[in-house]
C-alpha cells in the first residue's frame, strides 16, 4: 500500500513541475466607453453602496484651497506654472533638510495640466501632478550641472529655481546659481522629484549625484500644502516670469 502511494505521489510530482505548452490561439477585444448608457446599466444597489464615499470624494475634490491671479501655463523656456512649481520644491526641500537648496529642478512634461486663473481646487492640482513622485535632495558637482544645462537648451528649457541661463542657438550661455557663475568642481544642492532623480526624461546627470536623501513628500501633498498655507496667510498664487531661462532668439 506504501509503493502504491508513494508511485502516485512520484507522479504527482512529476507532472506538476511540467509546464503546460498552452498558446493563446484567439484574441478579441471590446471598447467599452464609461458614459450616461452604461450608467443606465449599472447595479442600483451597488451604486447606492458607493453613493457616500463618491460624495466625500467629491466634497474632498472640490475644496478650495487658494486662489490664482491668472492662468498658470506649461511652456518653454519658462512658464508662470514652472517657476511657481520650482520655488515649492526649493522651498519645501530646504525645510526638509533643514539647509539652503541652491536650486530646484522640475520637469515640464510632468506638469499635466495647467491651472486656471481663480480658484483652485484640490482636483486641479491632481490634475496637475497626478503621480505619486516624490521630493528628492541631490548633491550634484559643477560640473554636471553644465552639462545638464546644456541639455536643457538643446530641448528649449526645464523649470528651475534659484538659478538663471540663457539660451543661444541650442547652447546654454550666461548660467549662473545664486548669481554666481558656476563652479565645476563645486558640490550644489539640488531639489528635484524621484523620477528625474533616477535619470529620467534625459536627465541622466542626477544620477551621478555624490548624495541623495529622498524626503517622503509627495509632490502633491507640498503643492497643495502650499497653496493652502499661502491662502491662510491671505496671500494669492501669483508668480511671474523673471527670465530665469531665456532665449536670445526670441
Amino acid at each position: 500500500m506504501q509503493r502504491i502511494i508513494g508511485f502516485f505521489l512520484v507522479l504527482f510530482l512529476l507532472t506538476s513541475c511540467g509546464t503546460v505548452g498552452w498558446k493563446v490561439q484567439q484574441a478579441e477585444a471590446i471598447k467599452i466607453p464609461l458614459d450616461k448608457e452604461t450608467e443606465q446599466l449599472a447595479d442600483e444597489s451597488f451604486k447606492a453602496f458607493l453613493a457616500p464615499y463618491k460624495l466625500q470624494l467629491e466634497k474632498e475634490m472640490n475644496e478650495v484651497i487658494g486662489f490664482a491671479v491668472q492662468d498658470l501655463k506649461i511652456h518653454g523656456p519658462e512658464s508662470l506654472l514652472s517657476n511657481f512649481s520650482a520655488d515649492v520644491y526649493r522651498q519645501v526641500a530646504t525645510t526638509a533638510i533643514q539647509s539652503p537648496v541652491d536650486i530646484a529642478i522640475v520637469n515640464l512634461k510632468g506638469l499635466r495640466a495647467p491651472i486656471p486663473a481663480g480658484n483652485i481646487t484640490v482636483s486641479r492640482i491632481f490634475e496637475l501632478m497626478p503621480f505619486e513622485n516624490e521630493l528628492v535632495v541631490l548633491w550634484i558637482r559643477g560640473e554636471e550641472l553644465l552639462s545638464l544645462f546644456d541639455f536643457f537648451a538643446s530641448i528649449g528649457g526645464e523649470g528651475v529655481s534659484g538659478m538663471k541661463m540663457g539660451i543661444r542657438e541650442g547652447k546654454v550661455v550666461e548660467v549662473t546659481i545664486g548669481g554666481v557663475s558656476v563652479d565645476k568642481n563645486k558640490v550644489y544642492v539640488v531639489a528635484t522629484n524621484d523620477y528625474l532623480a533616477e535619470g529620467n526624461d534625459g536627465m541622466s546627470q542626477l544620477k551621478n549625484a555624490v548624495k541623495r536623501v529622498n524626503t517622503g513628500i509627495k509632490i502633491r501633498d507640498m503643492l497643495i500644502e502650499h497653496i493652502r498655507k499661502e491662502s491662510e496667510a491671505g496671500r494669492k498664487i501669483a508668480p511671474k516670469l523673471d527670465w530665469r531661462v531665456y532665449s536670445e532668439n526670441e
